[in-house]
């Protein structure tokens, strides 16, 4: 099943998302011949009503500024999108929401569900916890496009899968398929001495399957060499000019971490090609 339907989630406060991500998303639409919609949301702060507050600061009035801020944000960001889309010929929709603050990743969520892929950009240290909703709650894959603007447009050549031999990563792959099977080539990298691998079975087992899909994998092992695993990976994307990185997401209802052998929450912070999670 190919990727037709994809949501990019476009954050409108504390700051916006920055409009590159915009362009980078239209693209990976463009790529994969799918529609694409954009949500943002006018968020409103719930605080609790304080005489002493209102008397010296009137929080009334400076929530009803931030949401003002807010509303302005994901007017424009729509407004950028619908003029990135059209240029690009890309078939699209934009919406606009209102919710509280404290609601809006599980709109996003909800909004996910619907979709089969979701673009989020790089979340900060504020909007991380939106992103870890949509990729723990959505029941689909998320791609998280890094920061910086692209030097290229979005493209295929070559995927990579990290491959720790979890069920997160089995469901990854499984997610993954379509962009697989567009990609010019598939890597599958397991990194070793990084954690205990439970599994009898190598990396060439899955390149196995994976061809019974038509796709023709090159798998490579890593000694992890007590460096950390988003250095090990992130190495190893720049040196063999991956497109995409695939992996898995681990996390318990209590502490969410994302995981591959140790946890690698760099990759979420700094990722440093487009990242498709899945969970």
């Amino acid at each position: 099943m190919a990727f037709k339907d994809i949501l990019l989630t476009l954050a409108s406060y504390p700051e916006p998302t920055p409009v590159s991500v915009i362009d980078d998303a239209v693209s990976v639409a463009a790529v994969l011949d799918a529609h694409i919609a954009a949500i943002s949301c006018e968020v409103h702060a719930e605080v609790r009503a304080s005489l002493l507050g209102d008397a010296i600061l009137d929080i009334p009035a400076l929530v009803a500024r931030e949401a003002a801020k807010s509303r302005e944000n994901a007017k424009a960001l729509l407004a950028a999108f619908e003029a990135s889309a059209a240029k690009s010929g890309v078939r699209h929709e934009t919406i606009f929401e209102q919710c509280a603050t404290a609601t809006e990743a599980a709109l996003l969520a909800d909004y996910a569900r619907l979709r089969d892929l979701t673009i989020m950009a790089v979340p900060d240290s504020h909007d991380r916890w939106y992103a870890e909703e949509v990729i723990f709650e959505s029941g689909r894959p998320t791609l998280i496009l890094p920061a910086a603007p692209r030097s290229r447009p979005f493209q295929l050549d070559a995927v990579c899968v990290a491959w720790d031999f979890s069920r997160t990563a089995a469901r990854a792959v499984s997610d993954a398929l379509p962009l697989l099977e567009s990609a010019g080539s598939v890597r599958v990298v397991t990194v070793t001495n990084e954690k205990a691998l439970d599994s009898k079975h190598s990396g060439e087992e899955l390149a196995k399957n994976l061809a019974r899909h038509g796709i023709e994998v090159v798998c490579d092992e890593i000694d992890a060499a007590g460096k950390a695993i988003d250095e090990v990976l992130t190495s190893y994307v720049f040196s063999h000019g991956i497109d995409v990185l695939v992996m898995g997401a681990y996390g318990t209802p209590r502490w969410r971490e994302f995981v591959l052998g140790g946890a690698t929450r760099g990759l979420l912070s700094k990722p440093p090609v487009p990242i498709l999670f899945s969970h």
